[in-house]
């Protein structure tokens, strides 16, 4: 899926900047109108919008729209006259939430102990669940969305037998000690969230929790959530093991939702996990020894940064529109929101690889370096730094590679212009549900992307 760079980028800016001015007018005290929150601090601008770009580096359609992208939250904050009240998104869906992790481990009993252990292993630490929490909010706000009547015989098939095999289970040869209970709940559950959402959310976590494991392996990584990581504590062979299980069990669960274009979409997240994974082996398209800084080099990583975080984001969140029986328009918006949240999430995750100590993230900070990444933040600062070409072509391998390249990175405004870019997506992502009916789950959806902004690890 192409996105957006060059004068494409500069049209958004400059719509983006459009919808900012005409905001103004609007009373500060209203949460649902504003093109991006005012809950954003004037401590979250390191120094004044005006001065991340020099006249200097306006020389290309995408330095003037990042330029713009820039200014647009600045511009809100200015222009507020007051604050507004703090939306804690977890309460809007607390009760389908507080059986999450429980209701995964059910989907992941196996009557091998090592496997279950190893399987169950990241469900024991207390992650975020920002995947399943997006998932559940996007249910209960497309809920009150105009339906889609064609779409209304799928949606019954959807949450109709969600536990239900289709093949016989002597078949299927697949015990699960666990899925005894795997509906004690659901009399607990909101009646705005179906049977089918609250199991995409899960299956959103799943696939999310089996890339962690792969992740980690192919890293080397030492530790995830503050704890060992798991190939440290099992070993890189179980640790993929455990991997490949979750997508298995996320896949039955998957099938049993019985809505074909939901299957589709997000069966695709897993091959575009893989390919966003082998986009990441090159930091650029063609690999060059000693490259030079282009905007196809933006591209290229916003395309992978789309195949690695937001296809599971935009596609979830598509798929929880589909299974309300939304009709195209609120389907397509919910789509919108979950691709642009999950481009300001990345930017913001690899903002905060240079900004943030090892113990804040509770994972290694750094990282990004060490493992031979060129992230947002360098190649903002390649452009007026040429030297970084030669260490990006290497890959940071040589002693002293990746102190250097980080001392650029800090020399120059690639993490203000990293931090720019994450909030115009930002604003894109809740211009996106602009037209979905007040409640109080748009405002959660609203609050979570300028969360996403202000997160610190």
């Amino acid at each position: 899926m192409p996105l957006s760079t060059g004068a494409s980028v500069a049209r958004g800016a400059r719509n983006a900047t459009a919808r900012v001015s005409r905001s103004a007018l609007i009373c500060p005290q209203c949460l649902r109108t504003g093109p991006l929150d005012a809950r954003i601090r004037t401590a979250y601008a390191v120094q004044p919008r005006a001065l991340y770009h020099s006249t200097r580096r306006r020389d290309s359609a995408w330095a003037a729209a990042v330029s713009v992208a820039g200014n647009i939250v600045s511009n809100a904050i200015t222009r507020a006259k007051g604050d507004m009240p703090t939306i804690d998104p977890l309460r809007i869906v607390a009760k389908e939430m507080k059986f999450l992790t429980g209701n995964i481990r059910k989907l992941l009993g196996s009557g091998h102990p090592s496997l279950d252990r190893a399987a169950k292993y990241y469900t024991q630490a207390e992650g975020k669940h920002v995947r399943p929490l997006i998932v559940l909010l996007m249910s209960r706000a497309t809920s009150l969305c105009p339906k889609a009547p064609q779409r209304q015989q799928a949606t019954l098939q959807a949450s109709a037998a969600i536990d239900t095999s289709l093949s016989p289970l002597s078949i299927l040869s697949d015990y699960n000690p666990s899925a005894a209970n795997a509906q004690a709940e659901a009399e607990t559950a909101d009646v705005d969230i179906l049977p089918s959402q609250r199991r995409l959310a899960e299956i959103t976590e799943l696939i999310h929790t089996a890339s962690l494991l792969h992740d980690d392996v192919i890293d080397h990584s030492e530790s995830r959530r503050g704890a060992p990581s798991a190939n440290l504590e099992f070993g890189n062979k179980m640790a993929v093991l455990a991997g490949d299980f979750l997508l298995g069990r996320a896949s039955v669960a998957l099938a049993r939702l019985r809505h074909a274009e939901v299957i589709e979409l997000l069966a695709t997240v897993i091959a575009n996990l893989v390919e966003g994974e082998f986009m990441q082996l090159k930091n650029t398209a063609r690999d060059e020894e000693n490259p030079r800084w282009s905007e196809d080099t933006l591209t290229y990583y916003l395309q992978k940064t789309y195949l690695k975080t937001a296809s599971l984001i935009s596609k979830s969140c598509r798929a929880a529109a589909l299974l309300g029986g939304a009709d195209a328009q609120t389907v397509e918006a919910a789509y919108l929101y979950g691709k642009n949240l999950g481009l300001a999430f990345q930017l913001v995750d690899d903002m905060l690889d240079y900004t943030r100590s090892g113990q804040e993230l509770g994972k290694p900070a750094g990282a990004d370096l060490e493992l031979g990444l060129a992230t947002a933040p360098l190649l903002f600062a390649w452009k007026t730094m040429p030297e970084l070409g030669a260490l990006v072509g290497r890959k940071f391998e040589r002693e002293g590679d990746v102190a250097r390249a980080r001392d650029l990175v800090m020399q120059s405004d690639g993490i203000q212009q990293t931090r720019a870019l994450a909030e115009d997506y930002a604003d894109q992502a809740i211009q996106a549900i602009s037209g979905f009916p007040d409640s109080e789950a748009k405002d959660g959806l609203i609050e979570m992307a300028v969360k996403t902004l202000q997160r610190q690890k």
